[in-house]
C-alpha cells in the first residue's frame, strides 16, 4: 500500500495532537505515513523528504509543529504538494505556532488549521484527495452525515434534561 498522505511532526512529543489526523485518515481508509522531522535539528532530512514526497506518491503533507513552528513552511518551500500546517500548542497558548505557520511569504502557501487541529487537517487532506477519487468522495459524504447525526442525537438528549425554568 502506497501512502497518499504524509503526517510529519517536529518531534514525537507532538504525537498526542497529530494522531488525530491519523485517526481520521484511518477511518476514511486513506493510506498514510507518519514521521518526525525537525526543521532545525534535521534540515537536510526535511529537504530530502519534501523534495521527494511527490515522486513517492504522496498527495498531501500534514505538518505539525510547536513554538517557532518552521517545519510546515520549510516543507512547503521544497515541494509542489499541498501542505497543511497544524500549530501545536506548546507555549503562548499556541499563538506563536499559529502565527509562524499562517504568515507565509507569497508563493509558499501553507493551509493552516486551528491550534491542535490535526483532526481538521486530516479531513482537509481527505477532501483534497477526494477531488480525483469518487469512492473517497462518497466516504467523505457519509462521514459528514455521521457528524450531522451526532448533533441531532445530542439535541435529542439535551431536550430530555429537566430544569425548573427550562422551557
Amino acid at each position: 500500500m502506497t501512502p497518499l498522505v504524509s503526517i510529519i511532526m517536529g518531534s514525537t512529543s507532538d504525537l498526542p495532537v497529530m494522531e488525530d489526523a491519523a485517526k481520521v485518515l484511518n477511518e476514511l481508509r486513506i493510506p498514510f505515513e507518519m514521521n518526525a522531522l525537525s526543521a532545525h535539528r534535521t534540515p537536510e532530512e526535511v529537504e530530502k523528504f519534501a523534495s521527494s514526497a511527490h515522486s513517492r506518491g504522496i498527495k498531501v503533507i500534514i505538518a505539525g509543529a510547536g513554538m517557532a513552528a518552521h517545519l510546515p513552511g520549510v516543507i512547503a518551500a521544497f515541494t509542489p504538494l499541498p501542505v497543511i500546517g497544524v500549530p501545536v500548542k506548546s507555549s503562548f497558548d499556541g499563538m506563536d505556532s499559529l502565527l509562524a505557520i499562517v504568515q507565509m511569504p507569497p508563493g509558499i502557501p501553507v493551509a493552516t488549521v486551528a491550534v491542535n487541529g490535526a483532526r481538521n487537517a486530516g479531513i482537509l487532506a481527505a477532501q483534497m484527495i477526494s477531488l480525483g477519487d469518487a469512492e473517497l468522495f462518497g466516504r467523505l459524504v457519509s462521514f459528514k452525515e455521521e457528524l450531522k447525526k451526532k448533533i441531532i442525537q445530542a439535541n435529542e438528549e439535551l431536550s430530555k434534561i429537566k430544569y425548573d425554568f427550562k422551557v
